[in-house]
């Protein structure tokens, strides 16, 4: 028999992904299901952004790239870093990557020792406890509550931290929350951090520019400048620019941390596709109408989901600020009271309404569903008319 390496025991796929799996098996057997589980912008990427890959192709530019980037297109995210977010970064502190989870699964090698503990707020995108404990790191979730927004606040990151910790995981737009950090919500927590100056703070701000009410994204090393030298930014093209199977993400980062990442990526899969990386380029140097666009979709299918829900027996939502999910909380469904979780509650929708969603407890968080924006306003009304018959055919 096939012998696995022991710290695989407990990993599993990404849920969205087994989700995803799960509906095309559907599918293929003539069910009609509606996806509201995956993580992934339903618009097509903008045309310039798909002449520029094709063109880089024509141009010969076929050749291994270099692990770190193409210095083009480091210019380009350190100028995008200035322009957006108020960070100085100079190329030499930036790392292009095969997506943003690449990024922070390089900076969890390079710094990582066994029993080492990150902190993750939760809920939390599920994929990183599991980066954490394939490298022998430990997860130590930190309790953050529906009524503060989502928002971790400093008595939770007190209760966590410990001599052990080498990571605080900040996520904002978060997945699967929404929630959105503003500067006050940062600097809450530096009396802590500062008390500890071996612990280093990953900043995931992929989802920044899906932000809704009028509220601007804020990056933790602009609000909290004083610890720049110890946080890594990190951010790609994926969810703005609707490139996900382009495959970049980048980080801004202390330039020893961004050389040991690099050094981790070279021995992994050397650079990142030089296509994509030109294609990138387009993205982040061209216009930028898609991306409001894009947005204001995202914020009308966020209000239709938030007018929606109060006809959902036993469901209430915490109007989300950002990204493209509701994080619906199932606690009064009658499921629940039957002495049912999160897990049978997606499984009744998926079963009885054909509505893929995904269960709170992957996220360290239930009972909670996640739902997906990702889908056009028709689809999400069809879903939530669906899942309304499903409850009330099922009292």
């Amino acid at each position: 028999m096939m012998h696995l390496a022991s710290r695989l025991n407990g990993i599993k796929a990404s849920a969205s992904a087994d989700i995803s799996l799960r509906v095309r098996g559907l599918r293929a057997k003539g069910r009609d299901i509606i996806d509201l589980g995956i993580g992934q912008p339903d618009f097509d990427t903008p045309a310039h952004i798909v002449e520029a890959a094709a063109k880089a192709g024509r141009d010969g530019q076929t050749r291994y790239p270099p692990t770190q980037g193409t210095l083009v297109l480091r210019e380009a995210v350190s100028a995008k870093f200035a322009r957006d977010n108020d960070l100085a970064y100079h190329v030499s502190e930036i790392l292009i990557s095969n997506g943003a989870k690449q990024v922070i699964f390089n900076a969890l090698m390079a710094t990582l020792e066994p029993g080492d503990e990150v902190l993750l707020c939760a809920p939390h995108f599920d994929s990183y406890a599991s980066m954490v404990r394939v490298l022998g790191g430990v997860p130590v979730l930190l309790a953050v509550h529906e009524r503060d927004g989502f928002i971790l606040r400093p008595e939770g990151l007190a209760m966590g931290i410990t001599e052990r910790t080498r990571w605080l995981f900040l996520n904002s737009p978060g997945n699967p929350t929404g929630a959105v950090y503003q500067a006050s919500d940062y600097q809450a927590l530096l009396p802590i951090l500062e008390a500890r100056p071996t612990v280093q703070v990953l900043s995931d701000e992929i989802y920044e520019h899906i932000i809704f009410d009028g509220l601007k994204a804020v990056s933790f090393a602009a609000a909290c400048p004083g610890l720049k030298e110890r946080t890594l930014t990190v951010n790609g093209a994926s969810k703005a620019y609707a490139m996900t199977g382009f495959r970049i993400g980048y980080g801004g980062g202390p330039a020893p941390l961004m050389k040991a990442m690099m050094v981790v990526q070279s021995q992994i899969c050397s650079g990142a596709c030089s296509l994509a990386q030109a294609a990138t380029v387009a993205a982040l140097e061209g216009p930028q109408d898609f991306v409001e666009r894009a947005r204001q979709a995202y914020e009308r299918r966020r209000d239709l989901v938030v007018q929606s829900i109060e006809a959902l027996p036993g469901i209430s939502l915490k109007k989300p600020s950002g990204a493209f999910y509701a994080l619906l909380s199932v606690a009064q469904m009658a499921l629940i009271d039957k002495g049912g979780d999160d897990r049978a509650v997606a499984a009744f929708f998926l079963n009885q309404a054909g509505v893929a969603t995904v269960p709170g407890h992957v996220y360290g968080l239930s009972p909670f569903l996640r739902l997906s924006l990702a889908a056009s306003e028709e689809k999400i009304a069809e879903a939530l008319e669906r899942m309304r018959k499903a409850i009330d055919n099922s009292s």
